[in-house]
Formats: C-alpha cells, sequence, structure tokens
C-alpha cells in the first residue's frame, strides 16, 4: 500500500536541512538533471511544432538562421495585429 503525503515546500525544506550533505547534494543532483531532461523534452517539441508551421508556409526551418527564426516566430506571435514600420 503506497502513502501519499501533502507537504508545502517549506516542509520540503526544512526535511532537506535535516540530511547530511552528502545526500542533499544528491537529491539537488536528481532534481536538476531531471528539471533539464524536461526543458530538453519541451524544447525538442516546440522545434517540431515551429518545424510543422514552417512546412504549412512553405518555409524551411533548418535552412533559417538563429535572427530568420526569431523574426518568424515573432511575426507569428504578432501576426493579428498591425504594424506600424
Amino acid at each position: 500500500m503506497n502513502v501519499t503525503i501533502q507537504l508545502t515546500i517549506d516542509q520540503v525544506v526544512d526535511l532537506i536541512q535535516q540530511i547530511p550533505q552528502k545526500e542533499k547534494i544528491a537529491i539537488l543532483t536528481t532534481l536538476s538533471e531531471q528539471a533539464y531532461a524536461g526543458e530538453v523534452e519541451r524544447m525538442k517539441d516546440a522545434e517540431a511544432k515551429m518545424r510543422q508551421v514552417c512546412t504549412e508556409r512553405g518555409v524551411d526551418w533548418d535552412s533559417m538562421t538563429e535572427d530568420e527564426r526569431l523574426y518568424f516566430i515573432n511575426d507569428i506571435v504578432h501576426e493579428d495585429r498591425e504594424c506600424n514600420q
């Protein structure tokens, strides 16, 4: 039988402060690795979606420079607004 308890962030911090330094480092390392892996996965998903949008608009994401990509994304974000340029 699994039991789940609800803890506040302060309670978790207090709990972690009670354990030896070596274990704190292991916990922080694990959390950091998991957060990074999640961020990498989100970036891959976002890039795949941008490739799809580019394909729909006849643009090749992979051949674009970083500045072209930023301009393209900015254009999509603001496509429903009138620009006064």
